[in-house]
């Protein structure tokens, strides 16, 4: 792999990393409402991302600069979409504009219609029970194909 390639490699990790930190900011105030339990679980995931409160800001303030990205490992995508639901449940109410900003990142991110309501059901359990993403991919993976 030469330079220009793993340079490219990076900014698609970016860009996607950033489409994912603005989504989870969208969750977190699709109810109308950013509670201190969404801004510190948002600073968890995006520390893990590699992203400073200043970087989650700059996001916060200009989310129209970033589009959506898909990511292309499995894995991946689960991982995200796991983060997005425990977004919509860390404040112990789930609003019907988070839910539906879930169902449309799951549609978008390639998950089957007919089985989206059962995933997100079923994460959220898992979540209750403190499961971890890895944990709970393998207890639904029949429901992500």
């Amino acid at each position: 792999m030469n330079l220009f390639e793993l340079l490219g490699l990076f900014k698609r990790r970016d860009a996607s990393a950033k489409s994912h930190i603005k989504n989870l900011i969208e969750v977190a105030e699709a109810d109308g409402h950013f509670v201190e339990v969404e801004k510190e679980l948002l600073k968890s995931i995006a520390k893990k991302n590699g992203f400073t409160e200043k970087q989650i800001s700059e996001i916060r303030k200009n989310p129209e600069e970033i589009k959506l990205e898909i990511p292309g490992d499995s894995k991946v995508r689960f991982h995200r979409l796991y983060d997005l639901i425990h977004m919509m449940s860390i404040d112990n109410e789930i609003h019907q504009n988070e839910m539906k900003l879930c169902t449309q990142l799951a549609l978008a991110f390639g998950y089957h219609r007919d089985n989206i309501q059962d995933l997100i059901k079923s994460t959220l359990s898992c979540i209750e029970y403190e499961r971890n993403a890895d944990d709970t991919m393998g207890r639904v993976i029949r429901l992500l194909a």
